[in-house]
């Protein structure tokens, strides 16, 4: 099955405490901070692939299922796309599918024959500095009227509502915290709501200087209904949920944290982060945040690519999918 946000149990058992964020009307926080400046050689190169693109589908064979607020897909911006490969194929088995798009190289990502996220690669001028980063999409059925609600929100657009051949309608935002994301209206149809593999993406996660505004901004845009788990000092927890089940978090920037901007990080399953962890600077990347057991039980980690980019590591030791109870 294709990757799947639906992993977080959101049951009463965790004695998740449910507000919803009702005003939708009220004055969100001005966006302020410019562009999250991690992001920008990303930004810059969807707006190339939505002007150029023959990209593959993003699911082959085309699924029937729509499901606006899952995050369905991740791209990658690279200086070295064959290190990126060699990379990523190195820790998790991903195979990929390299295509010529405009004047750069994009490869495309499978896990178990499945697409799981594309990479593009871009040379950065020698005098300009830009890590690489992952860029967050999460499924809508229309951008444009996606788009009209952000800009109502305070957002800011960073690319304007394309056609991408094969993929489908896709825009790119920063919320009014400055997290950059993308929205996208896939002609393939969204990923089947499954628990994902070791390999695949399991889990995203906005680390936002404002995780209250922050979640009712993307409940505006996605219809989330919003819980909030116990906070502890100087952090909060939010869970974003539709149909029932988990889509992403909103959480606190780390207090003494080195990155102050809000952003989007995005955890891929896997069976040991310890090992894994050990293995990404085996292969040339980095750890970050140290593993750590997080508050399901299962242990955590935050790393990057050879090239900068940061991502996270997840163990989940569950067998069944998780609903987010009424």
């Amino acid at each position: 099955m294709l990757p799947s946000q639906l992993v977080q149990d959101c049951s009463t058992n965790r004695t998740l405490l449910k507000k919803r964020y009702q005003s939708r009307s009220r004055i969100f926080q001005r966006f302020g901070r410019g562009v999250f400046t991690l992001a920008l050689g990303v930004v810059m190169s969807v707006h190339m692939v939505a002007s150029t693109a023959q990209v593959p589908a993003l699911l082959q064979p085309t699924n029937p299922e729509t499901h606006p607020g899952k995050i369905i897909f991740a791209e990658l911006i690279t200086p070295d796309l064959t290190s990126a490969k060699q990379f990523y194929s190195g820790l998790f088995g991903w195979t990929f599918q390299t295509t010529r798009v405009g004047s750069a190289d994009y490869a495309q990502a499978y896990m178990n024959g499945y697409p799981v996220a594309g990479i593009i690669q871009k040379t950065v001028p020698s005098n300009e500095h830009r890590q690489s980063a992952w860029l967050t999409f999460i499924s809508t059925r229309n951008v444009d009227a996606t788009k009209t609600i952000a800009l109502q929100h305070g957002a800011k657009v960073l690319v304007e509502p394309k056609d991408v051949p094969n993929r489908g309608r896709q825009a790119v935002f920063a919320d009014p915290q400055g997290a950059t994301f993308a929205v996208l209206s896939s002609t393939s149809g969204d990923p089947a709501d499954s628990l994902a593999e070791p390999g695949e993406w399991i889990w995203s996660s906005l680390i936002s200087s404002d995780p209250e505004n922050g979640a009712a901004f993307y409940q505006a845009l996605f219809n989330y209904e919003i819980f909030e788990t116990e906070p502890t000092i100087n952090s909060q927890h939010l869970i974003m949920a539709s149909t029932k089940y988990a889509r992403a978090s909103a959480n606190s920037l780390p207090a003494n944290g080195l990155n102050r901007h809000s952003h989007w990080i995005n955890y891929v399953r896997v069976v040991d982060a310890t090992a894994m962890s050990a293995k990404v600077v085996s292969l040339g990347g980095h750890v970050l945040v140290e593993p750590r057991v997080d508050r399901d039980g299962g242990r955590v980690a935050i790393v990057s690519d050879p090239s900068g980019a940061p991502f996270g590591l997840l163990e989940w030791t569950g067998t069944d999918m998780k609903e987010a109870n009424k």
